[in-house]
């Protein structure tokens, strides 16, 4: 949430000037002055501002990029609507938790994303999706004209995209990464991995098909994003490998998978198809565990043997010899 959105509401809210608003909320107007720089604000002056902007729960930045209060209700009640349908079909056999927004936090992240990759909502609501979700489902012909209505604006085209891509990113991380985090011999906790979960959405958005026109940051926005979970993955990896934890799953997958590649080793996951399979880490770290047994237990039995001085190791016996080739079958 930004101090200086919320500041600048609470001041057209009211009509007070910086002064009259720092003498309604008993701080000097310096304090003010820091809160509109981006300062930290406490949780009790941020619900007094709140009230004095009139903006309930809603993010002021949101309110702030919409242009209205009414507005920014406009696009709540439309990301709340995209959320629900999305959630509603996903495949991967566990819950979007993201999607289900307790917190409140998707329309924040949304309108975020849209403003990062060059597509900021535009000051008026849309008129073509100034629709009445009240009345979704109630009969077919209403639907279509709803969903047709939804896919034919760029902003919610892309924001369902975004929505039905996060099923998926989440699926995969709930199959394969989300007990590592449970692991306390990981480590994980307190580390930059821990921004893996709250940035799955914008890593769903990697995954979006997007209008370069209507999106021109869109490939910075994508290798960014790519690059921050390439280094996130790759620690939780190594946090692995270090503790002999053996993972299920290449987890770089969830950077450069499609969304129906992941969608598909997730569901599969959930349907316990996977559970006799092993991934290759496993087999690795075996490889590498009988090596150290060999490396400690080798000099041991040369020695007892009183041949550890005099045995020479061969370089050309290692070598396929008269073994076959696989050219020559």
């Amino acid at each position: 949430m930004s101090s200086n959105a919320l500041v600048q509401l609470a001041l057209t809210a009211t009509g007070y000037s910086q002064k009259e608003l720092s003498l309604k909320l008993g701080v000097s107007p310096t304090q003010v002055s820091k809160w509109k720089k981006g300062d930290y604000i406490s949780f009790e002056m941020e619900g007094r501002l709140r009230e004095l902007a009139q903006i309930g729960d809603l993010d002021p930045d949101v309110v702030v990029s919409a242009g209205s209060l009414e507005a920014a209700k406009k696009w709540q009640r439309l990301i709340a609507f995209l959320a629900n349908f999305a959630l509603e079909g996903a495949e991967t056999g566990y819950t979007t938790v993201p999607l289900q927004d307790e917190l409140d936090l998707l329309i924040g992240a949304t309108v975020s994303i849209l403003k990062e990759i060059g597509a900021p909502i535009p000051p008026a609501y849309p008129r073509d999706i100034d629709l009445n979700f009240d009345d979704a489902w109630e009969d077919e012909a209403t639907d279509c004209a709803l969903l047709d209505a939804i896919e034919a604006n760029p902003y919610s085209r892309t924001i369902l995209a975004i929505f039905r891509a996060l099923n998926d990113v989440y699926g995969f991380y709930a199959a394969y990464l989300c007990e590592l985090f449970d692991r306390e011999e990981l480590g994980l906790m307190e580390t930059p991995a821990e921004n893996i979960e709250p940035g799955l959405i914008e890593l769903a958005a990697t995954k979006v098909d997007v209008d370069k026109d209507f999106a021109p940051h869109f490939g910075r926005f994508r290798a960014k994003i790519r690059a921050d979970y390439e280094k996130w993955i790759c620690l939780v990896k190594d946090k692995a490998f270090q503790a002999g934890v053996p993972l299920r799953a290449e987890l770089l997958n969830l950077v450069y998978d499609s969304s129906d590649a992941l969608s598909h080793k997730a569901e599969a996951e959930s349907l316990g198809f996977n559970a006799g399979r092993i991934h290759p880490d496993i087999y690795m770290n075996e490889l590498l565990v009988g090596m150290r047994v060999i490396h400690q237990v080798l000099p041991a039995i040369l020695k007892k043997l009183g041949i550890d001085e005099e045995f020479k190791l061969d370089p050309s016996e290692l070598s396929l010899g008269d073994f076959p080739r696989p050219e020559d079958d």
